[in-house]
């Protein structure tokens, strides 16, 4: 038997992000991926990038991390409120005066995505990671996608396994085939009504995979008082803490 965790959509929320990988410790999983989005919204961009170097955990470079690396502007997006767009414009610029240059070379260099294979027994397994899709960084993929999305995504990675995130919203999806497509949810930015630190744990024996959502509480009080100690727009710590935003 092997077990990984993967993880992602961090954001700059490092209490949330040591909760989450004090419970993969806890677990004994020595195996973690970061599916990315290291940065924005809270304070800790250059702590969370630095942390994820000292553990040595492979990561992949997600639309935010790309776009404090390269300074690639901000669009508005039609989802979005006015509120959160002028949040949104603001709690980004804040990364990318605050995230060191080391730190954007660090995140300039992240692979766009990463395919495993593990061996258990006689069964080869394979499992891909993307931030979003396959081709993009930035695509929206909900559980309520048609079933053929997600099949296409396995058929054309050959994999027995996709995992994504991006939407911070966690699901686990298994097709008549066996396959799984997985989102791990978000550690430090959740859209789920809960909020809490979402991550997935995939055990793999001979016979079948299978994916466990873990979701903790972690000191959010932390992180709200760490985003109104900052520059970062108060919408960030009312968004965490439920009040009344928009959740899109």
């Amino acid at each position: 038997m092997i077990q990984i965790a993967v993880f992602g959509d961090v954001h700059g929320n490092l209490p949330a992000l040591e909760v989450v990988l004090k419970d993969i410790e806890k677990r004994g999983i020595t195996q973690k991926f970061c599916l990315g989005d290291l940065v924005d919204f809270a304070p800790w961009g250059n702590e969370v990038i630095e942390r994820m170097q000292e553990l040595n955990i492979p990561c992949l470079l997600g639309n935010h991390d790309e776009r404090i690396a390269f300074d690639i502007p901000v669009v508005p997006l039609s989802k979005h409120s006015e509120e959160e767009t002028n949040a949104r414009f603001i709690a980004i610029d804040h990364s990318k005066k605050h995230i060191t240059e080391e730190n954007k070379q660090f995140l300039s260099q992240l692979p766009f995505h990463l395919k495993l294979n593990y061996k258990v027994g006689k069964k080869h397994w394979s499992i891909q990671l993307v931030h979003s899709s396959l081709e993009s960084n930035d695509t929206y993929l909900y559980e309520s996608e048609n079933d053929e999305v997600f099949e296409n995504m396995l058929k054309d990675s050959q994999a027995d396994v996709v995992v994504m995130g991006h939407t911070h919203l966690s699901f686990k999806k298994q097709f008549e085939n066996k396959d799984w497509a997985v989102n791990c949810g978000s550690v430090g930015r959740s859209k789920e009504e809960n909020r809490l630190a979402s991550y997935v744990v995939f055990t793999l024996d001979e016979e079948k995979i299978t994916p466990e959502i873990v979701q903790l509480s972690y000191p959010i009080d932390e992180t709200v008082r760490g985003i109104e100690e900052s520059d970062i727009p108060d919408y960030y710590s009312a968004f965490l803490k439920n009040e009344k935003v928009s959740l899109f």
